[in-house]
């Protein structure tokens, strides 16, 4: 889905959906022209990032994703506390 991005330092766009996920590194990855990959943590999607970066080059990808998709849940939001009472 090639666009022409050039004007904002954006090299191309991707759908979420295209990006390979790795969950042991919480991590979306994108091939990238020089032979390395694009990346972005699925940390910065909930925090809203779109601009996923090429470590070896300064190639930058935006990241086409609704962003209701990477809110935190309820249950992940709330601390849950658990208190023990012994009685002697």
């Amino acid at each position: 889905m090639a666009s022409d991005n050039t004007a904002d330092g954006v090299y191309d766009e991707v759908e979420i959906e295209d990006m390979e996920y790795v969950e042991e590194e919480g991590k979306y990855y994108y091939p990238c022209p020089c032979g390395d990959r694009f990346e972005i943590s699925k940390e910065l999607l909930e925090e809203g990032e779109t601009i996923a970066n090429c470590p070896s080059c300064s190639l930058r990808l935006r990241v086409v994703y609704d962003p209701d998709d990477f809110a935190p849940d309820d249950d992940e939001e709330a601390i849950q506390l658990t208190t023990t009472i012994t009685v002697v």
